[in-house]
């Protein structure tokens, strides 16, 4: 586009000096000269504007030229100010993203391009998730991650979390299910040892009653009324034994919200456990089942694997996003709320970013970027100049001859 615009001016020149010698042979080359002259004042004229935003003309330092690279901080600080005012600011960023519909259209994305879409999200987060996983030295690891549980749970007191815990079970009554599944245990328990329970009674019964036999009978009875009291006990949710055990279980809870006796006695059995080296190697083998088990996941092929029920869910999340307005405008009042805390935070430093950045350019970077962006542009404002130049010129030859 240059070199068409400059081709332009020197055919206006060209066609200025070649008109100017015909001038006595017919009154129409006066208006081709009027024309030349004038667009070639018109192309000089734009030529110079639109060198001078760029760079000095001909090198030479005329006043107010080289615009852009003189004027870079200042343009910087333009851009940044102008970027804050109009698009990081908290009200714009909230009016864009309440005309945006975000959940809906990831929903489209996670439905509508099928395998395709789906695959790139699992295969991208998949091969990062192992190369994590497989980067990382086990034993440094799971070092950290055991150092972080202990002084975590150092930190925590652990009998006040319990009893309130405990309160929360017996006010809700998940306490209940609790309990019918200890009575069914020791049931299970009683069940499984008869032969112990009659050779500790039969152990100590008198040598009368083992010579009568009484002592197998008196065993029968022990076991049969443990059995019946059990089965009396789960049936009946007002049984004595069991408001007992309810009436224990809150005192606990109480004990461990207030008592600092029992407070003491439990943070000194959790501290034990935590210094016991067992706990310790224990804690190193889970971790590095649990490594290898999710490489393996990740990895495995089929619909049974990490994988396929990855893309199961995906899938399954987008179909919620794309066809449920209550999620989507849970999903996307979220994602306004998040944006505009994000810009309030950081907007600041956006801006500053730019202008750094933009300051931090040299003058020939700047004025290179700029004109690759506009400077086609530019060039028609002199195609334009001359060819405009041109016809005022001729209009111009017209009224003089006319008046």
């Amino acid at each position: 586009m240059r070199w068409t615009a400059t081709g332009l001016l020197v055919a206006m020149a060209a066609v200025f000096i070649l008109s100017g010698r015909y001038l006595d042979l017919h009154p129409a080359w006066g208006y081709v000269h009027a024309f030349a002259e004038a667009a070639m004042v018109g192309g000089l004229a734009d030529w110079f504007a639109v060198t001078a935003l760029f760079r000095h003309p001909l090198g030479l330092p005329i006043p107010h030229t080289a615009i852009i690279p003189q004027n870079k901080d200042r343009i910087a600080d333009t851009m940044a100010q102008f970027l804050r005012e109009n698009f990081l600011t908290p009200a714009v960023v909230a009016r864009r993203m309440r005309a945006m519909n975000l959940a809906q259209a990831v929903g489209r994305y996670l439905t509508e391009p099928g395998e395709q879409g789906g695959s790139r999200i699992r295969a991208g987060a998949g091969d990062l998730f192992v190369e994590v996983l497989e980067s990382l030295d086990p034993d440094r690891l799971g070092g950290q991650v055991r150092s972080a549980l202990k002084t975590g749970l150092d930190r925590i007191e652990v009998a006040p979390l319990l009893g309130q815990m405990l309160e929360a079970m017996i006010a809700d009554g998940r306490h209940r299910p609790l309990i019918d599944s200890i009575i069914r245990w020791a049931g299970l328990v009683l069940e499984d040892n008869e032969d112990m329970v009659r050779a500790m009674i039969n152990q100590r019964a008198n040598a009368l009653l083992r010579f009568t036999g009484l002592d197998e009978r008196l065993a029968n009875s022990v076991l049969d009324g443990l059995y019946r009291m059990l089965a009396e006990v789960l049936i009946d949710p007002e049984h004595p034994l069991r408001a007992k055990v309810e009436h224990g279980l809150a005192d606990l809870a109480r004990s461990l919200r207030e008592d600092p006796e029992m407070q003491a006695k439990v943070e000194r059995m959790k501290r034990e456990m935590l210094d016991n080296p067992a706990i310790a190697t224990w804690w190193q083998g889970v971790w590095e089942r649990l490594r290898h088990r999710l490489i393996e996941m990740v990895r495995g092929d089929g619909a049974g694997g990490m994988p396929g029920r990855l893309t199961e869910s995906l899938a399954e999340m987008g179909t919620a996003l794309r066809d449920d307005p209550r999620l989507q405008q849970q999903v996307n009042r979220f994602a306004r709320r998040t944006a505009v805390g994000l810009t309030s935070r950081y907007g600041g430093q956006i801006v500053r970013l730019v202008s750094e950045t933009v300051r931090g350019w040299d003058a020939s970077t700047i004025t290179g970027r700029v004109e690759s962006a506009v400077g086609r542009d530019l060039q028609f404002i002199r195609i334009n100049g001359t060819l405009v130049g041109g016809l005022v010129g001729l209009t111009l030859h017209f009224l003089s001859g006319v008046f």
